[in-house]
């Protein structure tokens, strides 16, 4: 565990306000877009995350290091996501999600590398940011275009290029299987990118 992270969790337990509200700001904003993949608005979604943030603070004492603690994190959020869903009878089970987008692999394109990154960023993003937008601008630009994707490719692009979660983690706590991962993941990408290319006008 890096050392920051242990930092983090030593004052958590010793009750820190200040590390409770540094977790907050940091994760807050994602995982009400990941709650948001299984509930059906986002007053349910806000209601999930405090649950969440509830249940950190009590188990927080019990918590031994075995993942990380993002890792722990989002488990726990997705977890009470689940069971919310559930209770409030949203009828998309996200597994079945995971397998219609899952079905053929063979369409990841060469818009990424072997690694799942852009290959080729925008020219506008490289050349020209300023004369586009401003920073901030594109970063709601960002955050709309990742809240509009289907409740799959939200939850594992916020997992994977927010949370920077490694691919294995991210489909231990969402229950799929890699390849379903990887095709999720290329097409939230594909779709905020074009999203971001024509809100820059390319």
């Amino acid at each position: 565990m890096p050392p920051a992270e242990l930092d983090l969790l030593r004052r958590l337990k010793a009750r820190d306000e200040s590390a409770f509200v540094e977790l907050v700001d940091a994760h807050h904003a994602s995982m009400l877009r990941l709650a948001r993949a299984y509930v059906r608005d986002a007053a349910a979604a806000e209601e999930v995350v405090q649950e969440t943030w509830l249940a950190v603070l009590r188990g927080i004492d019990h918590f031994e290091g075995r993942s990380s603690f993002k890792t722990w994190l989002y488990t726990i959020l997705v977890n009470r996501a689940r069971t919310r869903g559930k209770r409030d009878k949203r009828v998309i089970a996200f597994a079945d999600l995971a397998r219609d987008e899952s079905a053929d692999a063979s369409e990841l394109t060469e818009s990424f590398d072997a690694e799942g990154h852009w290959s080729a960023f925008p020219v506008s993003w490289e050349t020209s940011p300023s004369a586009a937008v401003e920073r901030a601008e594109l970063q709601q630009l960002a955050r709309t275009a990742i809240d509009a994707l289907p409740p799959a490719q939200r939850a594992v692009i916020v997992l994977r290029d927010i949370e920077d979660l490694a691919s294995d983690v991210v489909c231990n706590i969402l229950q799929i299987s890699e390849t379903n991962q990887r095709v999720l993941l290329h097409r939230a990408r594909q779709r905020v990118r074009k999203a971001l290319t024509q809100a820059l006008g390319e």
